[in-house]
C-alpha cells in the first residue's frame, strides 16, 4: 500500500482528496501546513508521493517543492501539485521547481489517478537513468 501525503490548508479539500486516495488503495496522511509536512519529512518519515496545494499561508507549496528537490533523499519523490488556479506562470514555475504534475481543484478521481500515474512514471524513469 502506497503512503501518500496530502498537504493542504483547506480541511474539506484535504479530506476529499484523502477519500479519493483511499479508493485507490493508498494510505493517507494529511497535513494542514507545509511546515508540519517538512518537519515530519526531516524527522525521517518519507511518503511514496505528495499531493501538495500551491497556495497556503506562511509557506507555499512551491517552497515545499523547492525544499524537497534540494534534498538528495527526496530527489525521486513524486509530487503532484493541486491548486484552484492554474495560470501558465504558476504551472510553469511548479514544473520548473520539480513538480511532476498539476491538477485543478476541485479534482476528480480520474484526474488525480492520472496525475499520480504521471508522477510515478517520471520517477521510475529517473531511477532507471540513475541506475537504481
Amino acid at each position: 500500500m502506497r503512503e501518500i501525503w496530502v498537504v493542504d490548508d483547506d480541511e474539506e479539500m484535504s479530506r476529499a482528496v484523502g477519500l479519493m486516495l483511499e479508493l485507490l488503495d493508498c494510505k493517507v496522511t494529511a497535513f494542514n501546513s507545509v511546515r508540519a509536512a517538512a518537519q515530519t519529512f526531516v524527522a525521517g518519515t518519507k511518503p511514496d508521493l505528495i499531493v501538495l496545494d500551491v497556495n497556503m499561508p506562511e509557506v507555499s507549496g512551491l517552497d515545499m517543492v523547492e525544499f524537497l528537490r534540494r534534498r538528495p533523499e527526496s530527489r525521486n519523490l513524486p509530487i503532484v501539485m493541486l491548486s484552484s488556479e492554474a495560470t501558465d506562470t504558476i504551472v510553469d514555475r511548479a514544473i520548473e521547481l520539480g513538480a511532476d504534475s498539476y491538477v485543478m481543484k476541485p479534482v476528480t478521481l480520474e484526474e488525480l489517478e492520472k496525475a499520480m500515474a504521471i508522477a510515478f512514471y517520471n520517477h521510475i524513469n529517473l531511477r532507471t537513468q540513475d541506475g537504481k
